[in-house]
């Protein structure tokens, strides 16, 4: 991706080094739990959902030392924030709607939202609450060892899919969406979910495709994404952690899902062809 020397958004908050004094343990990897983090800002407890977590104290008494490689991925993921700023702005404005930009939040180890504290472990997540991102910058690392989907578009693809979140959030389908748990049984509810995130998967397609209209991607950018997109399907996870998948347990959707519905919209590059409810791909 094109990005070194472009304008980065102002709306970063710098929390490295800080901590929380508190981070939720025993939440398993994967990326994009937003579920934990809705479920909390809804008045719901996470641990009836992930089971008895335990919480460990973290210290933030050592000063934070940026690197250098860390430094270019904080630049990194700033540029990308202020493209999606572009690009849904625009997308907004043909729509008749006014788009507020999120902010996005660094941080180590753990750190506290408007839906509760989270640790690292969680990954990037967006809290519909206080309408920010956040990343702790080591998953660019677990992005290309753990999951196997190295490039800066990889990296790209998850930023723009937690903008996704920020969407629905602006549009009302969160809102609409999450009251269902309680309506519905988890399995039942879990069909919703892997729906609310495939139309997230749809809206980080949305950006690419405008990306590449502002002449932003290199050769091999759109693989990266795909690449991400496959590696953090639920069957894939699954049969990585277990040796096979449950998919009435799944809450992001499948890999062939994931990649499909990112094609998807960067193929229309509108925000109507998302209905991903309404789908049965």
């Amino acid at each position: 991706m094109k990005w070194q020397g472009r304008q980065r958004s102002t709306n970063v908050e710098d929390r490295r080094g800080k901590g929380s004094g508190k981070a939720i343990a025993g939440i398993g990897g994967g990326f994009g739990l937003i579920i934990v983090i809705i479920i909390s800002l809804l008045g719901g407890n996470p641990e009836e959902l992930l089971g008895n977590l335990s919480t460990t104290e973290q210290s933030s008494s050592i000063p934070y030392e940026e690197t250098a490689q860390e430094k270019e991925l904080a630049e990194f993921v700033s540029v990308v924030l202020a493209d999606t700023e572009t690009v849904w702005s625009e997308i907004f404005q043909e729509n008749g709607l006014q788009y507020t930009n999120p902010t996005l939040v660094l941080y180590t180890d753990s750190v506290n939202s408007a839906c509760g504290t989270a640790g690292a472990s969680v990954g990037p997540f967006y809290c519909p609450g206080d309408q920010k991102l956040y990343i702790d910058l080591s998953f660019y690392q677990e992005l290309q060892n753990k999951f196997h989907a190295p490039g800066d578009f990889a990296m790209a693809y998850v930023i723009a899919h937690e903008v996704g979140h920020h969407v629905q959030t602006l549009l009302g389908t969160s809102e609409k969406v999450m009251p269902l748990r309680q309506k519905l049984s988890e399995t039942e509810f879990n069909k919703y979910l892997v729906r609310f995130e495939l139309q997230a998967d749809y809206f980080a397609g949305v950006w690419a495709k405008h990306a590449q209209g502002m002449d932003l991607l290199e050769e091999g950018d759109l693989e990266e994404a795909l690449t991400a997109a496959s590696a953090v399907g639920d069957d894939t996870l699954q049969k990585q952690a277990m040796g096979y998948v449950v998919p009435e347990s799944f809450t992001h959707g499948t890999s062939e899902q994931r990649k499909n519905w990112f094609y998807k919209g960067y193929e229309n590059g509108t925000i109507q062809g998302g209905d991903t409810f309404s789908s049965k791909q």
